[in-house]
């Protein structure tokens, strides 16, 4: 297992290489640039701006600047908040990002697990039914609808909890963010674990464990939801790394200081490397979710073997 884990992650290293060398072209092909305002700054201050941040080189020449800080572990100045390196912006984002998501992240596998499991426990029933349409439901109804909702009913109207803000982290903060983005999650990961957990009550191995008579519970737990769980941690890899760098519209809602308007910002205003960093983390996630999805399959399945 040690020696594929190691080779998993010598091959991302082209993988984040091909990534980061098309971002860095295709951020340059949008019109516009990272000075350009309504209101036209003096050609010499442009050309200032410019040199100090080598726009005013060949592309290739400032492709392989890039490269060299990116090897140095630099991921350049913000071209838009002017004060802060672009390292230094997704080190105080990411935390609250990573939390969030962390917790919507969780949330989904509790609820959408325990939801998926009685639902297939109680197939063709009204439960089951409830579920089904409740998770195509969660599917279907955008954040942007949701999180503006829980936010006016719980936060505006019943005073429950607060509409916005971070609050240094204060839980009474976290709670609508982390459900109105875990809601989705929630109903993909129901509607997975119940069609596989179906599959896995009838399958030969749990038909012989009821036949000795085992408790129901465990039959559940221990034989049938390590294999139904496969499909869903196949979803869940790369649904993490999307929680955890960020959901722009949750944290735009409601106001939180992670990593998610870092996106917006970057892209409308042309900050070539807040956008190439917000990209590289990303990528950085979806290659280590993607891994570990690998070496949990190879836990929970006996029959896959990475030697």
């Amino acid at each position: 297992m040690f020696r594929y884990v190691l080779r998993r992650l010598l091959g991302a290293i082209p993988t984040l290489f091909l990534i980061v060398t098309g971002a860095f072209f295709l951020i340059r092909v949008a019109p516009g640039g990272p000075f350009d305002r309504e209101r036209t700054l003096e050609p010499t201050v442009m050309a200032n701006l410019n040199r100090v941040f080598h726009l005013d080189e060949p592309l290739w020449q400032q492709y392989f600047y890039y490269l060299g800080n990116l090897a140095r572990g630099d991921l350049g100045p913000s071209f838009v908040y002017r004060d802060f390196s672009v390292g230094q912006l997704l080190a105080s984002g990411l935390p609250v990002s990573m939390t969030l998501g962390g917790l919507a992240l969780l949330l989904a596998l509790v609820v959408g697990g325990i939801l998926g499991c009685i639902a297939a426990l109680r197939q063709n029933t009204g439960i089951d039914y409830a579920v089904i349409a409740t998770a195509t439901f969660g599917i279907t109804v955008p954040n942007f609808v949701v999180a503006p909702l829980l936010a006016l009913v719980f936060g505006v109207w019943l005073s429950w909890l607060p509409a916005g803000g971070w609050n240094d982290g204060n839980p009474a903060n976290l709670v609508l963010p982390v459900i109105a983005l875990a809601l989705p999650q929630i109903a993909v990961v129901a509607r997975l674990i119940r069609g596989s957990m179906i599959e896995a009550l009838r399958s030969d191995h749990v038909r012989t464990a009821r036949a000795y008579g085992l408790p129901t519970w465990m039959i559940v737990i221990i034989h049938a939801l390590r294999a139904a769980c496969l499909p869903a941690v196949s979803y869940i890899g790369p649904a993490a790394a999307g929680l955890l760098t960020g959901s722009i519209i949750i944290e735009q809602i409601f106001g939180l200081p992670g990593i998610g308007r870092y996106f917006v910002t970057g892209a409308l205003n042309r900050d070539y490397t807040l956008v190439m960093g917000t990209v590289i983390i990303i990528a950085i996630f979806v290659v280590l979710f993607n891994l570990l999805v690998d070496v949990l399959y190879a836990l929970l399945d006996p029959r896959v073997r990475y030697d």
